[in-house]
């Protein structure tokens, strides 16, 4: 529990740079999305889905989803379909998770 209290205690006093970085990840991750999809309509070289996945597990989920959605890429992969929702919902809870403990 200590370790998730001065993990906490880190990100609170952090917490531009972490909104920033949690920014750019996102951003990263709706992008990647964007590019797969143009490169896939265009013949090019692709993305490869584990780079997709990884932009998204690295605290990107969001943007992946939301890429997801609004490019509709990847829509009917079940391994995105599940698994992006999953990792949200987890990035989610652990950053409320690090929120409440740290106050």
């Amino acid at each position: 529990m200590q370790v998730i209290s001065a993990i906490a205690a880190f990100l609170i006093a952090h917490a531009l740079t972490v909104l920033i970085v949690l920014l750019c990840m996102n951003l990263l991750a709706f992008a990647l999305f964007g590019a797969d999809k143009k490169r896939a309509q265009r013949g090019g070289w692709r993305v490869p889905e584990s780079t997709l996945l990884a932009a998204a597990a690295f605290f990107g989920a969001a943007g992946a989803f939301i890429g997801m959605r609004v490019f509709h890429h990847k829509t009917k992969h079940r391994k995105f379909t599940v698994l992006l929702p999953l990792l949200l919902a987890l990035q989610a809870a652990v950053l409320v998770l690090l929120v409440v403990v740290g106050l």
